[in-house]
Parts: structure tokens; sequence; C-alpha cells
């Protein structure tokens, strides 16, 4: 058998992406994990997939095919650095930071600060009745 030969697949099987098991995943990582794209910022989100490239919802970035481009500016997969995972917000290194606002939802963060806002109103309107 020819060079040639040897390495044109011979089931649509070959072709897929490789599975879990056989991806070196760096520590730490797991299938939550969301990845940015160093040159233009697109991030891709497992929950999500890629439809551009025919990447179904579900698909852990490891999983990904090593011929895999950024959709947005088409750099290789080797681009994207680890984000954290879907429920973390903010950066990573700086969630343990701060009196624990760090790893509050932007939802949270926002009723906490118009919260505190609405309380300081109350109190200033209170000052009135005092004779």
């Amino acid at each position: 058998m020819s060079d040639l030969e040897q390495e044109t697949p011979s089931s649509g099987e070959d072709l897929a992406p490789p599975t879990s098991a056989s991806v070196k995943v760096a520590a730490g990582t797991t299938d939550d994990d969301r990845f940015e794209c160093r040159a233009c910022g697109y991030i891709y989100n497992p929950n999500k997939g890629d439809p551009k490239n025919k990447i179904i919802a579900g698909t852990p970035f490891t999983v990904l095919p090593t011929l895999w481009k950024c959709p947005s500016c088409g750099v290789k997969k080797t681009a994207f650095t680890n984000i954290g995972t879907t429920e973390t917000f903010g950066f990573k290194e700086n969630q343990t930071y701060g009196f624990g606002v760090n790893g509050m939802s932007p939802g949270q963060k926002s009723l906490l600060i118009y919260g505190g806002m609405g309380i300081g109103i109350l109190i200033f309107l209170s000052l009135y009745t005092l004779s």
C-alpha cells in the first residue's frame, strides 16, 4: 500500500472530531468552559456551538476538530484562551478579590447598586420628617 492510500480516510468516522478521551485537556478545563479568540474577541460558548461551521450546541471546545477556525476572523484553534465556565462572571483570576462582588452576576450587581441608591434616597427623604 502506498503512502497516499494510508493517509486517505476510509470512512466518515475517520473525519469525525476526536472523542474527549483522546483529547489532551489542560488541568482545570471542563466541558462548560468558554474560550475567547485572542485576535478578535469572539467567544466560543459550548452551550451555543458554532452554527456557521455546523458545530452543534453542547460540543466542548476540546472536542472541536483541529482544523476548526474562528468563525469571526479565521484564526486557528490554538489562538483561543480559556476564560472559564459559562456560570463564571468576570475574569477567572479575579474571582477571589473584593468583598464578594466579583463572583456576582451582572443582574445581582445592578440590584446591589440600585437597591443601595434607593435605600439612600429613602433615608435622605426621612430626614425631612425631623423637626
